[in-house]
């Protein structure tokens, strides 16, 4: 295989057995959609769906000093995640630019246990993530692990998953909590059950083995034949996280802004002790976001049926005010819908006269605050 040639997951074959129509993503063979990706969509939001998520980067992270290697390596208060629990947090360059956005998930069910953590980052970042790592490791006494090839990912997500899940299962999927996971067997399958999603709804995101990703796909797709599962690719996966107002890689974060700028300065824990990479900068950047608040990440509907795309301005009384981070149709609104940064004068939901250029007209569009969509507990 060239080293250009897309790497293909342990689902590939059932994939295009199933009609996918596949995309190159990050390096990887992804299925984009399989057949409507407004009914792959629609199917998450009212029942269920079932995704190949293996292209994400696991990185293991073991040993006494694992906490505090953590703890110095990203923003967040990693030590201070219990056993079985998760965080989401960011790594950040010395300048305090986002290198990613990341969940860590702390392994071990007791305290003995726990200086065992994976750190799960987007696949298009994972080999920067675990550079990042490996550097940030010299003097802790701990080891960094690169686990992408030990691991596949199956995402259940949608309302009727917990059903469907249960079915499978003898774990306690009640008393497992939101960004919380626990080990267990699914079909008699091994794997970390994880009550995580990137949907905006109810769901789980199974780890296991690859050589048992068809065997639990299969289980699966049985289980859910009732409660109306469909595979779910990566086109739907947009359009739901996009709707639900979570950020993406590439669109709402980058090496350009800092957690502030993204207005998500809530992730970075001063208070926890020691230095951490960026800590300066980032002091900085919070004091500048409260002195003069940054662009603000908004959300956007429009009044027409045109589409806004990345890169586009955002416009108010002819000048730019903003740029579109990300945009498409929503099938749950109907109507199409954006992400943009905007100045905050034009941040309030109802702020008149704002619009989008869309190649040399200016179509009028709502300011609404994020998300655009939040599911019924």
């Amino acid at each position: 295989m060239s080293s250009t040639e897309p790497r293909r997951t342990a689902l590939d074959a059932l994939h295009r057995s199933l009609g996918a129509t596949m995309t190159d993503f990050a390096g990887w063979d992804m299925p984009l959609r399989y057949g409507s990706e407004r009914d792959e969509h629609n199917a998450v939001r009212t029942k269920a769906g079932l995704f190949d998520l293996s292209h994400m980067g696991e990185i293991t992270v073991t040993g006494p000093g694992a906490a505090a290697l953590l703890d110095f390596a990203l923003v967040g208060n990693i030590g201070g995640v219990k056993p079985g629990r998760a965080r989401y947090t960011m790594i950040c360059r010395e300048d305090g630019g986002i290198l990613d956005d990341l969940i860590v998930y702390r392994l071990g069910e007791t305290e003995a246990e726990s200086s065992h953590y994976m750190v799960v980052a987007n696949a298009s970042n994972a080999q920067t993530v675990l550079d990042a790592l490996v550097e940030r490791s010299a003097g802790f006494d701990a080891e960094v692990r690169d686990d992408r090839d030990a691991y596949a990912l199956l995402a259940v997500q949608g309302p009727e998953s917990p059903a469907i899940l249960a079915s499978l299962t003898d774990a306690d999927l009640d008393g497992l909590k939101y960004y919380a996971g626990l080990p267990g067997t699914v079909a008699g399958v091994p794997a970390l059950i994880a009550r995580t999603g990137y949907t905006g709804e109810d769901g789980f995101e199974l780890f296991v083995k690859p050589e048992h990703a068809v065997e639990l796909w299969q289980a699966l797709t049985k289980a859910g034949e009732g409660a109306g599962l469909v595979p779910c690719g990566l086109s739907c996966r947009d359009t739901l996280r996009l709707e639900a107002g979570m950020p993406l890689y590439g669109n709402e974060l980058s090496t350009a802004l800092t957690p502030f700028d993204a207005g998500l300065g809530r992730v970075v824990k001063f208070e926890k002790e020691g230095d951490f990479v960026g800590r300066a900068a980032l002091a900085e950047a919070a004091e500048r976001a409260a002195a003069r608040p940054p662009r603000v990440l908004v959300g956007l509907v429009a009044e027409g049926r045109r589409v806004p795309r990345a890169g586009y301005a955002v416009v108010a009384g002819g000048e730019v005010i903003g740029e579109v981070t990300s945009g498409a149709p929503s099938p749950t609104l109907g109507k199409p819908i954006a992400m943009a940064y905007v100045d905050p004068a034009h941040a309030a939901p109802g702020a008149e006269g704002v619009g989008v250029d869309i190649r040399g007209s200016h179509e009028p569009y709502e300011v609404v605050a994020l998300p655009f969509y939040k599911r019924r507990k």
